[in-house]
């Protein structure tokens, strides 16, 4: 994967852990929800204004932005879990059959 697409990936990423839409965002950072789907797509760069915007809408910073690769330490995705589950509350029954089902 390009470094494009895994930029876009990581922004879509922050932006879902947010709870924010992409329109909701792009209103926020003042661009069309056109070019922001575009950039977590990985078809555009962001620019460097607009980037910074999105970092300081996401309460984030540059680092994390570019950081592509997770650390699938147990308590890092522990963390990851417990933050997929509360912004989707209504999975926490399916995903309790899953986890069930892989340790039985």
């Amino acid at each position: 994967m390009d470094n494009k697409k895994m930029l876009g990936k990581r922004i879509k990423e922050l932006r879902k852990r947010n709870n924010l839409s992409q329109e909701k965002l792009a209103e926020l950072a003042e661009i069309e929800p056109t070019s922001l789907s575009n950039i977590e797509n990985g078809r555009n760069y962001p620019s460097f204004i607009t980037l910074e915007k999105i970092i300081k809408i996401l309460k984030t910073n540059f680092v994390e932005v570019f950081k592509f690769t997770k650390h699938n330490e147990p308590a890092n995705l522990l963390v990851e879990i417990e933050k997929i589950l509360k912004a989707n509350p209504e999975k926490i029954q399916d995903f309790y059959k899953i986890a069930k089902a892989l340790v039985e």
